[in-house]
């Protein structure tokens, strides 16, 4: 990259910069340090307690800070950059500001810097751009980007005024949700030292290969027939789910996500019990396309109807008094329609599902105040 040499720097066990692996690097190539770029929120889903002193340790070398700002949905209104020590920042629009997520694109957006490197930003030929006095001339055709997928993001920040900051905090708060959710059916990896994520967080599929050979892409698959794509497969680690809700989906299409995952959950167990075969399942298989479904021949080993609709396949199947509850979380029962809360007896008494939200979970209390 730019004629530069990339060394890696290693995480810990809890997800987060391993500071001795990076002072170990800065030291080795300290005459040669040019920069370090980082993502704040990680890709692994936290808040790194220790982004300022990370970008204190290569200032101190003389290096330089680029802030990798795909993760910034998590920050709008709640922390800038610069402050934290980030010479430079692009801005994604995409997730942050509206534009859609993925699909190879459009990955754009303004790039911040301070004023030390101000005079080495790119100029053009035609437009006059106050600032740059040492450019190395123009990156882009157009100066200030596209000009079709600008106006998206501006109406988008117009639109929420002073609750921009609100989006990102219901994206902490959409991530850390699902997570309690699904915590009961599948390891997380990575939370901070409270048990939380950031913005999104990773569910490990690792176990189950061994055990009975599903893998994450077996998973992403499967949730194509529930009518959900697939997030971000074996990134940034591999054999896992990493999943980032954004601020966009209401709590309806998480819960729906979410019991579509522990209904895949269900599945592997299947596979595992040996109740279904390990390479002819609905989890091999799947997608089951609408040719597959429609054939004249069915050779599986399970009904069409848990192929092409296997919610509605649950729900049928199951007593509905002894089906596991999509919030069967230690800290939150809720029962149909009702929550409920233990008392020192052991016994059960209904409680208010607003109150027992705001009870479990204390980043629900953002949600139950706004939205409830």
């Amino acid at each position: 990259m730019a004629s530069m040499k990339i060394q890696p720097v290693k995480i810990n066990k809890k997800g987060g910069i391993d500071l001795e692996n990076l002072e170990a690097s800065i030291e080795k190539y300290r005459d040669q340090l040019a920069a370090i770029m980082v993502t704040y929120p990680s890709t692994n889903g936290l808040f790194d307690k220790d982004i300022r002193k990370v970008c204190d340790m290569v200032h101190e070398a003389g290096g330089q800070v680029y802030l990798d700002g795909a993760n910034m949905n998590a920050q709008v209104g709640i922390c800038r950059p610069g402050d934290y020590g980030s010479d430079v920042s692009h801005l994604n629009l995409h997730k942050t500001f509206c534009i859609p997520h993925g699909g190879g694109g459009p990955g754009m957006g303004p790039i911040g810097v301070k004023a030390h490197l101000a005079p080495f930003l790119p100029d053009h030929p035609i437009v006059d751009i106050e600032g740059p006095t040492r450019s190395c001339g123009p990156v882009s055709s157009a100066p200030y980007g596209s000009s079709s997928i600008l106006p998206i993001s501006y109406t988008y920040i117009k639109m929420a005024g002073d609750d921009i900051k609100q989006c990102s905090e219901v994206a902490i708060l959409n991530a850390n949700y699902m997570a309690k959710v699904l915590e009961p059916h599948y390891k997380v990896l990575f939370t901070n030292e409270n048990g939380y994520n950031a913005h999104e967080f990773i569910i490990d599929f690792s176990e189950y290969k061994a055990k009975c050979g599903v893998e994450a892409v077996d998973a992403a698959k499967r949730l194509q027939d529930f009518g959900f794509h697939a997030p971000t497969v074996s990134y940034p680690v591999t054999n896992t789910l990493m999943i980032e809700p954004t601020e966009s989906e209401d709590k309806a299409e998480l819960d729906r996500f979410c019991e579509a995952l522990i209904t895949i959950r269900q599945e592997i167990q299947e596979v595992m019990d040996g109740k279904q075969p390990k390479d002819n399942n609905t989890l091999k298989n799947a997608p089951h396309t609408q040719a597959v479904i429609t054939s004249s021949e069915w050779n599986y080993p399970y009904s069409r109807e848990q192929a092409a609709y296997p919610a509605i396949e649950s729900e049928e199947t199951e007593d509905m008094n002894s089906r596991q509850s999509l919030f069967n979380h230690p800290e939150l029962r809720i029962a149909e329609g009702n929550a409920t809360e233990t008392d020192k007896n052991g016994s059960a008494e209904p409680r208010n599902e607003r109150i027992e939200y705001r009870k479990a979970f204390p980043l629900l209390k953002l949600w139950t105040d706004n939205f409830v």
